[in-house]
């Protein structure tokens, strides 16, 4: 699968369950925006047949390398970045849960659900967007997980999909040249902001401002029948250019904690 197909096939699974993305990306481009993709990030555990280390090989056949290693003590995750060569591709963000720190219980659902998943999933780059590979879970048991690790609930509830994609700020013209530009026109068109660590996340200083919408809720498809769930969001990042001219690019560890933030269960309430 060449990169190309990969994000466009990821986009269209993508906006399937986070419609409020394609929208907003046809706003923009009603204004006469381009809108280029900054980034792309995914989710999974560190245990079963779709670990971190496990994605990575399919990451680097389509043509990326991994930039820097990434830890959130708090939410109990491990990150890497990706880049590619192509200045037009969108950067790559997969994090993992350490299910070894969750409680029991938590570990055992975790347990049964990677179980599930097919012994040869890694092989392809489409597992990237293969939903759920496991059975749906009962409502009260996702409710369990999201008591401990809204992650590990999105997760349960959801499987393979990017969590979300980015819109490259510096990348749109003057007008929209600023995240608070760009969060302003995303609440005139009736999305929600997620305000956790404050509005725009990041500073010049740090070389990246971030934010974000609040994720879509949607049905979702559980054990005991439908239920609406936060599923993914779409957000903004501005990039400063570093001492040699060129645009930071890496992520900011203290403001990719509250962009996560973004599919707390509280958005379903």
């Amino acid at each position: 699968m060449s990169p190309d197909a990969f994000f466009d096939a990821l986009w269209a699974d993508f906006t399937a369950i986070a419609p409020a993305a394609a929208t907003l990306r046809a706003a923009f481009e009603a204004e006469g925006e381009t809108v280029l993709n900054d980034h792309v990030a995914f989710r999974t555990f560190d245990r079963g047949p779709l670990t971190l280390d496990a994605l990575e090989p399919l990451l680097l056949g389509l043509g990326y390398t991994r930039y820097a290693p990434y830890r959130f003590e708090e939410k109990k995750l491990r990150a890497y970045g990706y880049l590619h060569p192509r200045a037009d591709l969108p950067k790559v963000f997969c994090s993992e849960l350490e299910v070894d720190a969750m409680p029991d219980d938590v570990q055992d659902v975790i347990d049964g659900l990677v179980a599930q998943i097919p012994a040869d999933a890694g092989e392809r780059a489409s597992v990237f967007h293969a939903g759920r590979l496991w059975a749906p879970i009962p409502h009260a048991t996702w409710q369990r997980l999201a008591e401990v690790s809204e992650y590990a609930a999105w997760l349960s509830a959801l499987g393979m999909h990017a969590n979300h994609f980015t819109v490259s700020v510096h990348d749109l013209s003057t007008r929209f040249r600023s995240v608070a530009a760009v969060l302003d026109f995303v609440e005139q068109k009736g999305f929600a902001i997620n305000e956790s660590g404050g509005r725009i996340k990041g500073s010049p200083e740090v070389l990246l401002e971030q934010g974000s919408t609040r994720a879509d809720v949607m049905p979702v498809a559980f054990a005991d029948g439908e239920h609406a769930i936060p599923t993914c969001y779409y957000e903004f990042a501005l990039r400063y250019p570093q001492a040699d001219g060129t645009l930071y690019p890496g992520f900011v560890a203290a403001s990719a904690d509250k962009i996560f933030e973004s599919t707390d269960v509280s958005s379903a309430e």
